[in-house]
């Protein structure tokens, strides 16, 4: 699964969701879902906006866990 810690780099660039949401123009609800690992599908263009902002690739928004449970 994928771990976003998109709370980390709002954090570190001292701002927070709803900031960084009216920044992007991007919907509150979406910034607030990735935070919190609630989305299901990410808009590619969300994805875009979010690495020009904090100047980072998509490894550094996201990083990859390996999921324990069994299928």
């Amino acid at each position: 699964m994928l771990k976003s810690r998109l709370k980390v780099l709002l954090a570190e660039n001292e701002t927070n969701q709803r900031q960084a949401a009216n920044k992007l123009g991007i919907r509150e609800a979406t910034l607030n879902a990735i935070a919190n690992n609630k989305i299901k599908q990410i808009p590619v263009d969300v994805i875009c906006k979010l690495c020009k902002e904090f100047n980072c690739n998509i490894g550094d928004i996201w990083t990859y866990i390996e999921d324990n449970e069994e299928l």
